[in-house]
């Protein structure tokens, strides 16, 4: 139970700490966002839980192949920003793009053989 505590302090911190870090450098914490820290703290967890490597090698293919259309996220919502569109709604536009991003690379990748 302290274990999954501890997860779930360190995994909040780090997003608490960028959020207060944007108020005042956008930049840094742009960087310090675009760090794959999820995934790094997931193959942290998942070897401390001694999670054979095999399986820690197949979530980083995996994500590997999902941060590609995450990053339509990104575009489409910076996109329609400095376009004037309300931010909400550019929230909810870029998540629907993102959506149909992904679910175009799911297809894609499965036609290829990829399964993830």
């Amino acid at each position: 139970m302290l274990y999954y505590l501890l997860k779930i302090i360190i995994s909040a911190l780090l997003i608490v700490a960028i959020s207060e870090i944007a108020k005042r450098h956008s930049g840094f914490a742009a960087l310090l966002a675009s760090l794959p820290m999820t995934s790094l703290l997931a193959f942290i967890w998942l070897r401390m839980e001694a999670t054979p490597t095999a399986q820690i090698a197949a979530l980083s293919g995996q994500i590997f192949w999902l941060v590609l259309p995450s990053l339509v996220l990104f575009l489409a919502f910076a996109f329609l920003l400095k376009h004037g569109v309300n931010f909400w709604l550019s929230l909810v536009l870029a998540i629907a793009l993102t959506a149909c991003a992904y679910l175009l690379l799911i297809a894609v990748l499965k036609r290829y053989g990829i399964t993830l």
